[in-house]
């Protein structure tokens, strides 16, 4: 496939060039004109186009153009710049002199959008809820990047591992690096084909190059396809032959926490554009951007572990043995000291059951060996014992650094046709929190493409190729620097032994006083127990100290080179130590076309569309499992969807039905529909109903990965993984059933890709043209959600394996929410509006042992006031206040016991984000001062993320 693809990529590239050698057969003729602010100045920048073509150009310096063309008389040219009213003009020939004066207004309810029906239509009139997030909107924003201003749209939920990376959600069941929510660059699907989800923006489009943002928060897969289950974000470059000239940003400022090993650090940003068309035939753009910082540091240091009769809250290292802090790492895994030393004393012949023996000889046989035992070492339920753990900030590169690079190639056919190739590359250093926290080290991933386009329909050859470069598990890292240093069952050894031997020592001493003294032996035992209570602290203190002699320290020589061995191992490692080293080289390769039959078929709108994809899986045979051949596998899918939308009763009611098939190799044809109505009345006022379904395929973990981990052998969930490990035939056991005390045969059910069914109504309306209501009610049905099962699997009396399988939940999860946003203009250019979403699961009591993982708070809302023109002095504000509800995060990286206990609450919190800009028009410069979480409260979004400060900046921005 890969072969084909590339030669398919140089035919391509071989047409568009021969494609220029084409002459066209008609004569153009040239538009001239000039385009001014109203009642002041030219205004340079502004985009020319022609309604219903692609053609455009772009005013000079002066605010004059020159637009070529081979249009018939009459048409109509689009006059638009960032922040000012669209105009329309009506041109009848080419010698009719073109003067345009644009104001600045609110656009409230004017906003076009694509991503509802895939056809442009007012956002008024979207069957779905739809947000958009345009230039205008970008600049008017607080936030320091338009990927973080995606973030303040209605309904939306952030999920910040890092500074770069950002995970998006809506509508519930939030996750780190979500693969339920879909994310297309430019039509290209933007995951990492190995990981299955988008890494926040480190590939995306770079700022400057930004045309706009359009997000539905809910199901879109009838016209999307797989794993648009919880909503799609569709992200759109700025055309070359319509946004032409140099661009450029320079952003810097700094973070600011207390917690981080450095309270305040720099950042800096900087980006660059340059589009160009010659003749408006040939047009290329270029982008590159790139950005560093000291990222935000996890440091949440309670103890997660619920050990030896402590709580979240107060757990330490220092009174709990068997602490496990959520950001430190290499503490992991317990063992119980009690169960191990009554082993080894129920051994005959052991160095432990001849001391006790001794010592019950020594005391006159008035205790026996199981006595002293049992008073020296504490029970079971209190005596779990991790080994001393380091801090993330000792094992994870908080050097954040991305680099973009973006071209592309256009060419027009003709002034309806357009052909184009190009290219994304991106690459840095961040930080993802999965079942670990990953440090992206070195990542980078590219997109190219190829693709032909008209109004009515386009075709699309696209590749995304992702490289983990040096990327480890920080968690593993951390696990193998104590493995390398010392073996864990030397360790354990060390520990319990000095343990035992001072316990045992102090309680002989004590009881022999005690009968010297006259007392029973009844009595004696009661004070030996006291005096070796009184000095557990002091036991677990030297224990620990003679176990962590010589331990390797960060900084030293001696950690660092046995992390970097570590590092430069592949998961999970070998017989000569603990391998962290993430490695995946996996590509993913689609075709895809759409085509719009308006122009032959009248009585409705009808759309067809399909698509062809393949995953090829490459982890150097490290995560993926192989084929009989000894090959990773090739995942093979298909698509394909038909629309029909019909306007009725004098274009008031809008009716869109359509339906998509798509078919993955390992499951069984998925079939969604999709049904809605728009009313439209007193011209401005929208009334929608819509039903709609989505799914999600596993991801290719879910599917494939086959990964000997330390705590559990993680497999996929497809049956062939079963059969190999024989978790098909028994004897086999949930981890529930065994820490219940009765085993219990675990059944497999059959693995099935996640279904949701949503129901919606909704209504929007622009009200005296000054409010801007958009309001909606939803109810969501899940089918099949994904969960874990682990399982035990005897191999002996008294050995077993632990496999961790991905399974169907039985149960289906309900859910529900609403939203409402208001946005209202007020005099003088100043704008005033908030909104609030709310999100509740319904049936979480029904679910049994089931971890649905909803992770979203039930309200949360954000009040925004400001104004893009101050009295027309081209000076803005904007402020931002958001606030949300606590609310229970599970993932796989939440300690079980909190996990199961749902404890693993993140705080409500609240924060304020302001911006003031200035524009010069003449110099085509803007400069912006912002401020993201002003007043320093800090706060995390997900367990065991980072904290988030304040963060503030200056950008310098010119040709925005």
């Amino acid at each position: 496939m890969k072969s084909i693809f590339i030669k398919a990529l140089w035919g391509s590239l071989l047409l568009l060039l021969s494609l220029t050698q084409v002459i066209s057969a008609q004569t153009p003729t040239t538009i001239n004109g000039v385009v001014h602010q109203k009642g002041g100045n030219a205004l340079p920048g502004a985009t020319v186009s022609i309604k219903g073509a692609t053609s455009g150009t772009i005013t000079g310096s002066g605010g004059t153009f020159t637009l070529k063309t081979t249009h018939s008389f009459p048409l109509t040219l689009v006059f638009s710049y960032v922040g000012y009213k669209t105009e329309e003009r009506e041109i009848s020939s080419a010698a009719e002199k073109v003067e345009v004066e644009l104001s600045t207004t609110e656009t409230l309810g004017q906003e076009v959008v694509v991503a509802a029906s895939r056809v442009q239509e007012s956002i008024l009139q979207s069957p779905v809820s739809i947000e958009k997030l345009d230039a205008r909107a970008l600049k008017a924003s607080p936030a320091p990047s338009f990927y973080d201003a995606i973030g303040n749209l209605k309904g939306v939920e952030m999920s910040t591992q890092s500074l770069t990376f950002k995970s998006v959600n809506t509508r519930g069941f939030n996750s780190n690096g979500n693969t339920r929510v879909l994310q297309l660059n430019d039509g290209m699907d933007n995951q990492a084909p190995g990981l299955n989800f988008a890494v926040g923006n480190m590939v995306g489009i770079p700022e400057l190059d930004l045309d706009n943002v359009e997000l539905i928060p809910g199901a879109a897969s009838a016209l999307y396809g797989p794993n648009a289950l919880n909503g799609i974000v569709l992200m759109t470059s700025k055309n070359p032959f319509q946004y032409q000239g140099v661009s450029a940003q320079v952003k810097t400022g700094f973070l600011n926490d207390n917690g981080r090993t450095d309270a305040t650090t720099g950042f800096y940003d900087v980006s660059v554009r340059y589009a160009h068309a010659f003749n408006n035939k040939v047009a290329f753009k270029l982008n590159i951007g790139y950005l560093q910082a000291k990222d935000w540091q996890a440091y949440d240091h309670r103890d997660q572990s619920l050990a030896n009769g402590h709580t979240l809250q107060d757990g330490t290292r220092a009174n709990n043995e068997g602490y496990n802090g959520v950001n430190i790492y290499g503490d992991e895994n317990t063992v119980n000291m009690y169960n191990t030393l009554a082993a080894q004393a129920a051994t005959p012949g052991s160095p432990l059951a001849t001391q006790l023996a001794q010592v019950s000889g020594m005391l006159g046989g008035t205790v026996t060996p199981q006595q002293i035992l049992n008073a020296a070492i504490p029970g079971a339920g209190s005596s779990s014992i991790t080994r001393t753990g380091y801090n993330e900030a000792d094992v994870v590169d908080y050097t954040t650094k991305n680099l973009k690079l973006n071209g592309a190639l256009h060419y027009k056919i003709t002034e309806n046709l357009e052909a184009l190739i190009q290219g994304s590359y991106g690459a840095g250093t961040t930080v993802y929190t999965g079942a670990d926290r990953y440090s992206l080290k070195n990542f980078n991933m590219g997109q190219y493409k190829v693709e032909l386009k008209s109004p009515d329909f386009y075709v699309r050859l696209y590749t995304t190729q992702e490289r983990s470069g040096d990327s480890y598990a920080g968690g593993t890292l951390a696990s193998g620097i104590n493995e390398a240093w010392k073996s864990s069952q030397q360790w354990y050894g060390e520990y319990f032994g000095t343990y035992a031997t001072n316990s045992i020592t102090n309680f002989a001493q004590a009881y022999g006083a005690a009968l010297q003294g006259g007392a029973t032996p009844t009595a004696a035992l009661a004070a030996a127990q006291a005096a070796v209570n009184g000095k557990r602290d002091t036991y677990n203190a030297t224990a620990r100290g003679i176990a962590d002699k010589g331990r390797l320290l960060p900084g030293t020589p001696e950690f660092d080179a046995a992390a970097d061995k570590v590092k430069n191992k592949a998961i999970p490692g070998d017989a000569s130590g603990v391998g962290a080293k993430f490695t995946d080289k996996t590509n993913l390769y689609q075709a895809e076309f759409m085509y719009n039959f308006h122009n032959l078929v009248h009585f409705a709108e009808i759309l067809v569309g399909g698509n062809y994809r393949r995953y090829a899986l490459n982890s150097e045979k490290t995560l993926f499992a192989l084929d009989d051949n000894g090959k990773e596998f090739r995942i093979n899918e298909y698509g394909g969807y038909v629309q029909i939308m019909k306007k009725l009763i004098n274009d008031h009611l809008k009716l869109t039905g359509s339906v998509r098939y798509d078919k993955n190799m390992n499951f069984k044809g998925q079939f969604s529909p999709r049904v809605s109505a728009v009313y439209t009345f007193l011209e401005t006022q929208n009334i929608r109903v819509s039903y709609q379904t989505g799914f999600r395929i596993p991801h290719n973990q879910d599917q494939y990965i086959d990964l000997v981990t330390p705590q559990a052998h993680l497999i996929g969930g497809l049956p062939f993984l079963r059969e190999r490990y024989g978790l098909d035939k028994g004897p086999v056991y949930s981890l529930q059933s065994v820490q219940a005390g009765a085993p219990k045969q675990y059944t497999f059910n059959e693995f099935l890709p996640e279904k949701i069914q949503a129901y919606e109504i909704g209504y929007k309306a622009l009200v005296a043209k000054k409010l801007l209501i958009d309001a909606y009610v939803y109810k969501n049905d899940f089918k099949n959600m994904n969960g874990v099962q682990v399982l035990i699997q005897p191999t002996s009396a008294t050995t077993r394996n632990v496999f961790s399988v991905p399974v169907s939940a039985q149960e289906t999860v309900h859910s529900w929410g609403w939203a409402l946003g208001l946005d209202y203009s007020l005099p003088l250019n100043f704008t005033f509006g908030g909104n609030v979403s709310y999100n509740e699961l319904t049936n979480a009591k029904d679910l049994g042992s089931f971890l649905a993982m909803y992770n979203t708070p039930k309200v949360r809302y954000s009040l925004n006031f400001g104004n893009r023109n101050i009295a027309n002095s081209n000076f803005a504000f904007n402020v931002l206040w958001k606030w949300q509800q606590s609310f229970i995060w599970q993932s796989s990286f939440v300690g079980p016991a909190v996990n199961v206990a749902a404890l693993s609450e993140i705080p409500a919190f609240g924060t304020l984000d302001a911006m003031v800009s200035k524009f010069f028009p003449k110099a085509k410069t803007t400069v912006k001062l912002g401020a993201v979480n002003l007043l320093n409260k800090k706060y995390i979004q997900s367990w065991g993320n980072p904290t988030i400060g304040s963060q503030y900046y200056i950008s310098l921005g010119y040709n925005l």
